[in-house]
C-alpha cells in the first residue's frame, strides 16, 4: 500500500495486478480509530492535570468523577483500547458496558467506530 512499493512493483512487474489485502486496510483502520482513543486521553488528562491544579489553587481535595461502571474517563479510555481489535461478539463480560459509555461520551469515537466495524464486515463476508 505504500506509495514506493507500488512504484517497485509496476517497474518490475508491469502487468501485474496490484491488490490491497484486507488485513492491512482493516489494520490502517483500527489505527485511525487508535489515534482518536488516543486524543481524547490526553484530553482527558489535561482536563484532570486543570482540576486538580484548581483544587490546589481553592487549597480543597480532588476527587474523580467516577462513571457508571466506575472508571473515570481516564480509566475508560485506557481500559477500552482492547475493544478496538476485537468484534463485539469477542468482547468479555465487561467491555459492552465499557464500550457503550464510551461511544455515549465521545460521538466522534462511535462514528469512527461504525466505520471500522461496517468494514470489518465487508472483509468478514464469504462472498464470490
Amino acid at each position: 500500500m505504500a506509495p514506493t512499493m507500488k512504484h517497485i512493483a509496476k517497474k518490475c512487474f508491469p502487468k501485474a495486478i496490484q491488490v490491497t489485502d484486507s488485513f492491512h486496510v482493516q489494520k490502517l483502520a483500527i489505527e485511525a480509530l487508535q489515534d482518536i482513543r488516543i486524543k481524547h486521553r490526553w484530553e482527558a488528562i489535561d482536563q484532570e492535570n486543570q482540576e486538580i491544579q484548581q483544587a490546589k489553587n481553592k487549597k480543597s481535595s480532588y476527587k474523580s468523577e467516577y462513571l457508571g461502571n466506575g472508571d473515570t474517563r481516564k480509566q475508560l479510555l485506557v481500559r477500552s483500547r482492547f475493544l478496538l481489535f476485537k468484534s463485539p461478539g469477542d468482547w468479555t463480560p465487561k467491555q459492552p458496558e465499557r464500550a457503550t459509555i464510551l461511544l455515549q461520551l465521545y460521538p466522534d469515537f462511535k462514528k469512527a467506530s461504525k466505520i471500522v466495524q461496517q468494514l470489518r464486515n465487508i472483509y468478514n463476508q464469504n462472498t464470490d
